[in-house]
């Protein structure tokens, strides 16, 4: 076999990969594009053929377009910050666990994730709903009733509790490939349990920290069904403005322009997040 040969073998055996990489990805991404461009004519629809870039104009001057980015990232940011705070202890914990009992409480953490999302959603509706769950505790104690429900409470508390499971299972992962010895050498070395648990332990979890909030922050800002339902009609994300842009105003394109803007500025973000913590996560191990 000539050097010519062995080189292209590895390509021969991704093709298949890289066929469908392309056909499932690369080519709706860039048929979306050129939509994102195309001009729209409110009696005629979208104009094959003629371009503009008054889409992306509207979307970076309207301040009605800017307020809902806003609300987007923020949002889904608080939800990564309360999926790390949970997630995190929640995964060492199971790290510490034996058997039987580390089975059962992953399978707790993994049980959501066999339900679809849209009823989990409704159940979350009925648990804070004006006369749910939730507000009616609140009346027996003096508190209520509170105004949850179509509010961004709603949309947080069943963000995170949608998303958790996708931050547990990279800590976790992470701390399997930790060796108790080293925390069991901090600790004979007088070492205190929260001093090795900040600088032995947190230093060498962090990519899994980092790759659960990736995760997290992209699923959260992408998110369309719990905003959807549990938002309401005025609470709305950057997904439920690209759904009724699409099919209720029928201007495809602008609903184009604005998917691509999140998808550019949820690179942006994410990309600068790992980077500051693969940073921290270099110098703490030297």
């Amino acid at each position: 076999m000539s050097s010519a040969t062995r080189k292209a073998v590895p390509w021969w055996l991704s093709a298949p990969a890289l066929v469908l990489f392309t056909c499932l990805l690369l080519v709706p991404l860039a048929l979306t594009a050129v939509l994102s461009f195309n001009a729209f004519d409110p009696m005629t629809g979208v104009k094959s053929g003629e371009f503009t870039l008054e889409h992306y104009a509207h979307v970076f001057t309207d301040s009605y377009y800017h307020a809902i980015f806003w609300r987007t990232f923020w949002i889904s940011a608080l939800v990564t910050v309360i999926c790390v705070a949970i997630g995190a202890p929640e995964a060492y914990i199971l790290s510490r666990m034996g058997n039987p009992w580390r089975s059962v409480l992953l399978l707790v953490v993994l049980a959501p994730l066999l339900v679809s999302v849209v009823v989990r959603a409704f159940g979350w509706s009925m648990l804070l709903g004006p006369e749910g769950l939730v507000n009616g505790t609140l009346k027996l104690i003096g508190i209520g009733p509170v105004k949850m429900l179509y509010t961004e409470i709603a949309v947080i508390v069943a963000l995170v509790h949608v998303m958790l499971p996708f931050m547990v299972i990279p800590v976790w992962t992470s701390l399997q490939k930790l060796d108790p010895g080293v925390q069991n050498a901090a600790l004979s070395l007088k070492a205190s349990p929260f001093t090795t648990l900040r600088r032995i332990v947190l230093p060498q979890v962090l990519p899994g920290i980092l790759s659960g909030s990736l995760i997290v922050f992209g699923l959260a800002a992408s998110s369309f069904a719990i905003p959807g339902l549990l938002g309401g009609r005025r609470l709305k994300m950057v997904a439920t403005v690209v759904y009724d842009e699409y099919l209720h105003e029928l201007n495809w394109p602008l609903g184009a322009a604005v998917a691509l803007t999140l998808l550019v500025a949820n690179l942006v973000v994410m990309l600068s997040y790992n980077r500051l913590v693969e940073g921290r996560y270099k110098k703490a191990l030297g």
